[in-house]
């Protein structure tokens, strides 16, 4: 047969009917899935006579998400990082995992609205030895920094609103800082939670992941200075910050273990989602702060880079 009269074989694309493309295109769906369908069931036998063989398959076959592919950070902290850990032994939280109790003020903006200070008392079920002090316009924040330095208090919480809904928290650590400012969203009440539990009083066991640069070591170690390094194992409750690409969600649950083998979860609430917006060297100061770290829309160069 000459090259003129060869047949080949016609895409879908140089089909004009749209009903007889549709129809081609369904008849490969069709033969392509089969193909597959054959291709696994002959792997699944030969990995049924050689184990080593799905071991192999699975040590390769690692998906690629935005986690795993993040761009390089110099700032990123190694393990076993001597120098990390020497300064994190001389730092402003180095006293509080030396086993001195948090001791903690939290406020909301003046005439706060009624969902902020229902986030408010969410938090106060959360964070032990945390106290709730009613804000009125008479009441500047440095002024409240002042009173909580001289009562010995470890850290002030702010939680500012927007149109009556929680929108940002400020967290500052006393007597010398640092201050960070975060962005407040996805607010929800433990009530608010299908088949939520009850909290206790126990101090929590607290979990951090994934804050692996400095910036994001010094941010986990704000968190973690709130609540006292003895948790209580009885009461079963497990507080969670879950940093992913640069968000932080916040979780509480309740744990049982069942068999032995497996743990359930109940979640107890609330539950939040963290962006941080900035973090100053020293006590909250919009004025004449220095900042160490800003978030600026011109940073985000890559969906794969992250700062925490």
């Amino acid at each position: 047969m000459s090259d003129n009269h060869r047949s080949h074989t016609i895409l879908p694309s140089e089909i004009k009917n749209k009903h007889k493309r549709e129809e081609v295109l369904l008849k490969q769906k069709k033969a392509k899935a089969k193909a597959n369908l054959k291709r696994r069931i002959e792997r699944k036998k030969e990995e049924e006579a050689n184990p080593e063989l799905r071991e192999a398959r699975l040590r390769e076959n690692i998906p690629a998400t935005q986690e795993n592919t993040r761009e390089f950070d110099e700032a990123v902290v190694q393990e076993a990082d001597e120098e990390v850990a020497q300064e994190e032994e001389e730092d402003e939280f180095a006293q509080y995992f030396n086993g001195q109790a948090p001791k903690v003020l939290i406020t909301t903006t003046p005439k706060a609205g009624k969902k902020t200070v229902g986030f408010v008392k969410e938090l106060l079920s959360v964070i032990p030895n945390l106290e709730y002090i009613k804000r009125n316009k008479a009441f500047a924040l440095q002024k409240i920094m002042e009173f909580c330095k001289n009562r010995e208090y470890t850290d002030v919480i702010v939680v500012t609103e927007d149109h009556k809904e929680p929108t940002h928290l400020t967290l500052i650590h006393l007597p010398e800082g640092p201050t960070a400012h975060f962005r407040l969203t996805r607010a929800m009440g433990g009530n608010e939670i299908s088949g939520h539990g009850r909290s206790t009083s126990h101090f929590p066991e607290l979990i951090l992941n994934r804050f692996s640069t400095r910036l994001g070591h010094t941010i986990g170690r704000m968190f973690a200075a709130l609540f006292p390094q003895v948790p209580e194992f009885q009461g079963r409750q497990a507080v969670t910050f879950h940093n992913q690409r640069d968000y932080i969600f916040f979780r509480r649950h309740r744990y049982v273990f069942k068999s032995g083998e497996r743990v359930d979860l109940q979640e107890i609430g609330p539950r939040f989602t963290l962006k941080l917006r900035w973090l100053q060297k020293g006590l909250y100061d919009p004025t004449n702060g220095e900042y160490e770290w800003i978030y600026k829309a011109d940073l985000e160069t890559s969906r794969r880079r992250v700062f925490l």
